[in-house]
């Protein structure tokens, strides 16, 4: 690659990681190699080029220049410090960084300016005269584009000023896996820039010690988390794991070798069987070059991620593990999958070598770049799109698609056929290929392919029901006679909620703050004429017996009916519903549903057509059949039963052709839950399952529905929901006696405020001398639709003095003759108590609004730790309703202990508050904290105390999907099979 005179390169690497240094080194060998000189400007040390380059041509400059994605920790970037730092490093001492470059530049005679993705690096060249040139698979520009929509007006100026900077190279010689990078001019493409091995497989494992037939694992994380323990048994048996980057303090099983840090990693990838680690462009190119399946996990915000990671997939050599896997050391089936891999790139190894010699070209003078779209029309495109990575309508990026329902780390299922696997599952990804999808989209939701599959198997299912008793085989036998597949199926799907905040308060009319979370039900539903639905014999037999023509039947098989004691299947005549002309009322269909506790539960179900009949005057001519499947498990706290309802109300809705919003709907499945089965439940659980949207929290205000929008979940903040495992405490008071108190409440403060006006009047008194009191608050209150209307220093200052601790139903009723809760009735024999559940609303709703102002307020410890102590006050607001339990209170307590320990007092917080949700007296807490690895470790170290305290080991709730409303619905029918 010789030239007519010796070359100089002014080389800049930026300061985001190893990876870029190392691929730095092969494109300057080469240079090297052509005989000419190579400075290099990097903060990286000095052995990771001299390793590979001992050569007076290349001189090394300890400069940083920018400081590319800071990571809160090995698996997540923090966006806005990413920002923050960037313009501390790079923009506040940018015009003095230009002076001193250009002056450097000239000192060195410099032909040509190469820059591995430092943008300030072309705007130096440019200002001193001399060409340059970027060799990156992506650029900062594009990165940081995401990052701003995140920070709002802050640092939005960085965007503009990258894409500038680049603008002025002459053009990009791109690698693989590039991500759009629109500010630059023209792009040529190169192969992959891998560095070169030094000892084949065989001299690796020797001077290791290990046989060629033992399966060798390496992890490569780029330096391992802090605190991270490794155990012997997260490796299959025979497994040997090389561990790069160690620290020194780390204590290793037998079967995990720690690396030297300067180990020369490509040779000890080409000797493994696979990779563990995170995705950059430097594990990636190695492990296709050298053929390595790599197991690789996320990391938030890591926007070069997706194309590396597509890049992988295509070449068949990625396999993706969940982040709570790696913590755990869930690692057995990850890798049992990679190693049956069979990567297939063979496409070009030698990027370094042609990298160099285009540069070594332009050097030269020749001439590369032709004019495009300009850098602020190409910039605004991947604004857009850097945006919309991060929010895939309907898409979880923390569950890959070959693993999606795969059991957690506690090996517990929800019941629903949905969240099992088997063991041949890692290798026959889930979907619905025996369904053709006429309508809707799974908007990548792996759930509801699986629950697609799980369909197309049910005759296969049917035909195997003389094996030996299998769990839910029941449930699988009926429903295998559900439907006729020769007919249209529609299909829904609804999650359940995390109550963040507002909980209890909203039959009181507060705000609250409801996230959708992953877990959701799914509905099949078939509308079919009599005459061809597919009748269970139990269900022809009672028509025969009636002799009866054909008539329209509803018949509903429910999933998961082991693990809640109930009927798996129910079915009735739709004429059921009728009483003459016009449907019966809700007082009979409660006790219609109660006759047969067993199936009690299709109230939830069924429900929905009665209250489409009685609100809407909908009629019903054909039949109903319906399959069930809710992967929300039951009595946690988290809206099993109105992702149900809004599920199968969704489905109705589709197959009879019936536009109801989300909203509307949410509604009509809280007339289900108050007045078919009889739970006086708000509406906020329905909304949530209807309008939510995935990693976002629904902000409404319950007077009765007004959804005021959705609230963006800030990147540095998360939220867990961990299960206490009790379903209710039976020595506390229950939700309804305590909403009977606030409206017990509600009734006593109108009243109180009435008698101050009338005694104001009988006294003569002018509204000026009541100027203090405030007249005009006086009757808005006397005449108070919402608890939550009042505000807490009124409260305070006129009523809670006049307030009993408790009161009798009797006596509240003489006094007041009724509460107006149209849901519920007060027992004249039991004693409310009445202060505690009036005060909870008033001053939650305070609470809830606090809240939402501070997710939107700037980045600080300040922000964490006012956040927590909301949800320690709200927590403890519960308890002293009566609404706790040993299980949550021990809970919230762990969270205490961890959040105020030693360890994290000397370091960075993670966790920050926990209160218990929704009803109450059991089921689930929340949890704010850090979005970063620390504190999912933490949460499992919670998880495993309660266990050890308990013997429960508590459901982890974590990540969201979208609600009913932005998924939609699914119209499919079955395929022809093949006969033969």
């Amino acid at each position: 690659m010789g030239a007519e005179r010796p070359l100089v390169f002014a080389y800049y690497v930026t300061g985001h990681g190893f990876g870029h240094a190392t691929r730095v080194v092969e494109v300057a060998r080469h240079l090297i190699l052509g005989g000419h000189d190579v400075h290099v400007v990097t903060g990286a040390p000095d052995y990771v080029y001299t390793t590979e380059i001992q050569s007076p041509h290349l001189f090394l400059r300890k400069v940083l220049l920018d400081c590319g994605a800071v990571q809160a920790d090995a698996l997540t970037v923090d966006r806005l410090a990413s920002l923050e730092k960037y313009s501390e490093t790079a923009v506040v001492p940018r015009d003095t960084i230009l002076a001193v470059e250009v002056e450097w530049l000239k000192s060195i005679k410099a032909d040509l300016v190469v820059s591995d993705v430092v943008p300030v690096a072309c705007r130096a060249a440019a200002d001193a005269g001399i060409r340059s040139v970027c060799v990156t698979n992506f650029s900062w520009d594009f990165i940081y584009a995401e990052y701003v929509m995140a920070a709002g007006y802050h640092h939005r100026s960085i965007v503009w000023q990258i894409a500038e900077d680049y603008s002025h190279c002459e053009f990009l010689i791109r690698l693989p896996g590039y991500c759009p990078m629109p500010a630059f001019r023209d792009a040529i493409d190169v192969p992959l820039v891998v560095r070169r091995l030094h000892k084949p497989r065989e001299e690796v494992r020797k001077e290791l010690g290990i046989q060629e037939d033992v399966k060798i694992v390496i992890l490569n994380f780029g330096g391992q988390p802090s605190g991270w323990t490794l155990k012997e048994e997260y490796l299959p048996q025979g497994w040997i794991c090389l561990v790069c980057g160690a620290s020194d303090n780390l204590d290793l099983p037998l079967n995990f070798l720690k690396l030297p840090k300067d180990a020369y990693t490509p040779d000890l990838i080409a000797a493994s069987d696979c990779m563990l680690g995170k995705i950059g462009y430097g594990t990636v190119s190695e492990a296709l070059s050298y053929k390595i399946p790599f197991v690789f996990v996320r990391r938030d915000y890591f926007n070069e991620e997706p194309f590396l990671r597509n890049m992988l997939e295509f070449y068949q050599a990625g396999v993706e593990m969940i982040r709570r896997d790696l913590l755990t050391g869930h690692w057995r089936p990850y890798l049992e999958h990679a190693i049956n891999l069979k990567p297939c790139y063979e496409g070009g190894i030698n990027g370094g070598e042609v990298a160099a010699r285009i540069l070594q070209d332009t050097a030269s003078g020749k001439g590369y770049a032709s004019d495009k779209l300009s850098g602020a029309r190409r910039l605004r495109d991947a604004i857009v799109l850097g945006y919309q990575l991060q929010r895939v309508p309907g898409r979880d990026l923390s569950i890959p698609d070959w693993y999606a329902n795969a059991e957690n780390e506690l090996s517990l299922r929800t019941g629903s056929p949905t969240a099992e696997m088997n063991e041949d599952s890692f290798n026959k990804p889930s979907h619905g290929h025996d369904f053709e999808i006429l309508h809707g989209d799974l908007l990548g939701h792996f759930d509801t392919a699986n629950f697609l599959k799980s369909l197309s198997e049910l005759d296969i299912v049917l035909d195997a029901v003389k094996a030996p008793e299998k769990r839910q085989m029941r449930e699988r036998k009926a429903a295998a006679g559900l439907f006729n597949w020769e007919e249209d199926i529609f299909v829904s799907r609804a999650p359940g909620r995390l109550d963040v905040m507002g909980g209890i308060a909203d039959y009181s009319g507060s705000l609250v703050l409801q996230m959708p979370i992953r877990e959701a039900c799914h509905v099949a539903m078939q509308k079919i004429h009599p005459t061809k639905q597919r009748l269970w014999k139990h269900a022809q037999a009672r028509q025969n017996a009636e002799g009866q023509e054909p008539t329209p039947v509803l018949q509903i098989v429910s999933y998961g009916s082991e693990l809640s004691n109930r009927g798996p299947t129910f079915d009735m005549n739709l004429s059921d519903f009728m009483d003459g002309e016009e449907p019966i009322s809700y007082e009979k269909a409660r006790s219609y549903f109660a006759r047969d506790p067993s199936q009690r539960w299709a109230a939830y179900i069924a429900g929905t057509i009665l209250v489409l009949m009685k609100e809407l005057d909908i009629h019903f001519e054909h039949s109903i059949s319906m399959l069930v499947s809710s992967a929300v498990p039951e009595g946690k706290g988290v809206s099993s039963s109105a992702a149900v309802e809004v599920a199968t109300m969704s489905a109705v809705a589709a197959a009879h052709g019936l536009e109801i919003s989300p909203r509307e709907l949410a509604l009509l499945c809280q007339k289900v839950e108050n007045h078919v089965v009889g739970a006086p439940c708000g509406v906020m659980d329905q909304m949530t399952s209807a309008c939510g949207e995935a990693n976002k929290l629904l902000a409404m205000v319950c007077q009765p529905a007004e959804v005021l929008g959705l609230v963006d979940i800030p990147s540095h903040i998360r939220f867990w929901g961990i299960d206490s495992g009790i379903r209710h405490s039976v020595g506390g008071a229950d939700y309804g006696s305590v909403r009977i108190g606030a409206f017990m409440g509600r009734k006593i403060i109108k009243s109180i405020a009435s008698e101050m006006l009338t005694q104001s009047s009988a006294n003569g008194t002018t509204s000026d001398d009541l100027e203090e009191a405030g007249v005009e608050l006086l009757e808005t209150e006397a005449s108070l639709d919402y608890l939550c209307n009042l505000s807490p220093h009124r409260y305070e200052a006129l009523y809670v003095k006049q307030f009993p601790e408790t009161m009798l139903g009797e006596a509240f009723l003489e006094k007041y003759v009724d509460h107006n809760d149209p849901v519920t009735v007060i027992d004249q024999k039991r004693n409310y108590g009445l202060r505690a559940a009036t005060k909870h609303p008033v001053y939650e709703n305070f609470r809830v609004k606090a809240f939402k102002a501070l997710l939107t307020s700037a980045t600080s410890d300040d922000q964490f730790t006012a956040l927590g102590e909301l949800m320690y006050q709200c927590h403890y607001s519960y308890s002293a309703c009566g609404l706790g339990s040993d299980g949550t209170e021990r809970l919230v307590q762990l969270v205490q202990e961890m959040q105020h320990s030693k360890i994290s007092k000397s370091a960075e917080g993670t966790l920050y508050g926990a209160k218990i949700t929704g009803g109450g007296s059991g089921g689930t807490i929340c949890v704010v904290g850090r979005n970063c690895l620390r504190s999912s470790e933490q949460i499992l170290q919670i998880q495993q105390r309660y266990k050890g305290a308990t013997g429960y080991t508590p459901f982890i709730f974590e990540g969201s999907s979208p609600g009913a409303g932005k998924f939609g619905h699914l119209r499919i029918r079955r395929r022809q099979r093949n006969q033969n």
